[in-house]
């Protein structure tokens, strides 16, 4: 009889005109396994990306600029960021749910997103600029409150880290050291931040605030190194992703080719961030009379400036 019934309710075949009924239902699932996970990161993470189209939207109506570009650009790319960032830890803390550091992991990286956030979207809204801004006691009290967070979170993160070499899970191994080598890459370029933070710049050869990409703004004329900054925080997405893949595509050597991946990541971000530091440019402008930041070529004697 049991047997009966649970033949009668199996469910329909699915035909692919269906298809994309079931692919938006397999977000859907995700997106409500991601909130089942982990409820407070992934509410973070939505709140940021609610304060990432709120950013947006007031970038038309504000005609201000720090450093070049609307006031409204950094909070919008921490925001975009720090939801990728909550989501991502929302779905691999759920490995350590028995641990009983487990809700301190959870509210600490959560009140690190406010405590990033805030600061930022008040400087924003000041029309000034938020990091290595020490213009006044109240610039200077800001950025050392965000510095102070970011170590805070570091530390978290650290332990975080080593949770995830203790404590037995029942992941994939490849997926795992994905999230092992993804971390441990996180935190070498989290102390890249701190080093932008003790120089007071991310520019290298040229004043920051100079010609750059759009929407990041990353130097065309100097060294950048919010770029390596930006590639090994984004190690904690691309290594557990490339574990998983492998582990379903050539699972006898996953592992290998995750700690591959690994190795080619950080060799990126390290080369990204020694060619920083000589002041490269790892996307240069092309001369324009000055317009991209280098000197106009020099004046002929008697040729028009139009001509030049």
């Amino acid at each position: 009889m049991a047997r009966a019934c649970h033949s009668a309710r199996s469910p329909p075949i699915v035909t692919p005109a269906r298809r994309p009924a079931s692919d938006h239902h397999a977000g859907s699932a995700l997106i409500a396994e991601l909130f089942q996970r982990n409820p407070p990161l992934a509410w973070s993470g939505a709140a940021c990306l609610a304060l990432a189209t709120v950013y947006l939207a007031l970038i038309p109506f504000d005609p201000r600029t720090v450093a070049g570009v609307s006031p409204w650009i950094k909070p919008l790319k921490f925001a975009l960021s720090l939801a990728i960032l909550a989501w991502t830890l929302a779905w691999y803390l759920d490995a350590l749910r028995t641990q009983r550091l487990f809700g301190v992991f959870t509210w600490g990286i959560v009140a690190m997103i406010g405590a990033e956030l805030v600061p930022i979207t008040v400087q924003a809204a000041r029309g000034v600029a938020s990091h290595f801004n020490t213009a006044t006691p109240f610039d200077a009290a800001m950025f050392a409150f965000m510095g102070v967070a970011i170590a805070l979170a570091t530390i978290l993160l650290a332990i975080v880290t080593v949770s995830f070499f203790v404590v037995e899970t029942d992941l994939p191994a490849a997926y795992l050291w994905g999230i092992r080598l993804g971390l441990i890459i996180m935190l070498a370029a989290s102390l890249e931040g701190a080093y932008m933070s003790s120089v007071l710049r991310h520019a290298v050869g040229v004043a920051d605030g100079g010609p750059g990409l759009p929407l990041v703004n990353w130097s065309t004329t100097g060294g950048d190194l919010r770029i390596a900054h930006f590639v090994g925080l984004h190690a904690l997405q691309v290594l557990p992703m490339v574990g998983w893949l492998a582990g379903r595509t050539a699972p006898r050597a996953s592992v290998a080719v995750t700690v591959s991946a690994a190795a080619l990541h950080a060799a990126l971000a390290l080369a990204l961030f020694l060619q920083a530091l000589r002041g490269a440019p790892m996307f240069p402008a092309t001369p324009r009379d000055g317009r991209d930041g280098t000197p106009p070529p020099p004046q002929v004697s008697g040729q028009p400036a139009e001509t030049r």
